[in-house]
């Protein structure tokens, strides 16, 4: 009788017992993972769409890289990502404590040496793929970035396509000129003048062609003009978001948080 119940209780406990997965079914998860995703390109998007799973075979712990090292390797990544326009933040690397913050006139986050990250808004979104990314060994962060990615306001340029704007201008003015000689010569032919009113003359057809093109001229004169405004708009929206991270006082938003050596002291006593 003993005997039984003993047999039931392994049993029960080896029911209980969470089973291991089998390294061949990790290793096909592993490369399911790395076909799915591309770790060159991680981003926002990828990071919801991956399972707990996934996550789990795709960042062996044992490899991540931590402390002073990882956030080196974050500020040297953000910056670059700043400087190539794919963020928009200011950067920040502090030693007491050990953290690098990053921030905009929408959120902020703050990246602490043992990988773990907080904040708000855009720029949480934005850094925590940067981080994980940053703790692969695998992951080349690039060596040589600017120390300032983001420009002065005075200095950001109102527009970058202004030789497209120039050879649309161009097209244009041909479309406006070949449309205006046709409405003259459907003018000539119907007054007769220089013998252009003869029986083969096709009044209608330059008349509906010479509209044409001047509409096609309008549209293009018009689309130039809406580019140069709104390349214009954009560039003062830049320039006032760059104020509003402190490039020109110094000064940080409010809702960014002030990280002390007293403050690290008390987080660590809590």
């Amino acid at each position: 009788m003993s005997d039984s119940s003993d047999e039931q209780v392994r049993a029960g406990e080896d029911a209980e017992r969470p089973t291991e997965p089998d390294s061949e079914d990790v290793e096909a998860l592993r490369k399911q993972v790395e076909e799915k995703y591309d770790f060159e390109d991680f981003g926002p998007a990828d990071m919801a769409e991956m399972t707990a799973e996934e996550w789990d075979v795709a960042f062996d712990e044992e490899t991540w890289i931590t402390g002073a090292d990882l956030l080196d390797r974050v500020e040297r990544d953000l910056r670059s990502r700043v400087a190539t326009r794919d963020v928009f933040a200011r950067i920040e690397r502090h030693r007491e404590p050990q953290h690098v913050l990053a921030y905009s006139d929408e959120g902020y986050a703050v990246v602490y040496p043992d990988g773990s990250v907080e904040g708000e808004g855009t720029v949480l979104r934005d850094v925590k793929p940067t981080v994980a990314l940053c703790s692969m060994d695998s992951y080349e962060v690039p060596d040589e970035v600017p120390d300032n990615p983001l420009p002065e306001p005075d200095a950001v340029p109102e527009g970058g396509g202004e030789l497209g704007n120039q050879m649309l201008q161009a097209i244009a003015g041909v479309q406006l000129l070949a449309g205006l000689a046709m409405l003259g010569g459907a003018l000539f032919a119907l007054l007769d003048v220089f013998g252009l009113g003869g029986p083969g003359a096709n009044i209608e057809f330059l008349v509906v062609g010479g509209l044409a093109f001047i509409g096609v001229s309008l549209v293009l004169f018009f689309t130039v003009a809406n580019a140069r405004l709104s390349d214009k708009f954009r560039a003062e929206e830049y320039r006032d978001r760059l104020r509003a991270v402190g490039l020109e006082d110094g000064e940080r938003p409010d809702f960014v948080p002030e990280l002390t050596p007293e403050d690290d002291r008390e987080s660590e006593a809590d």
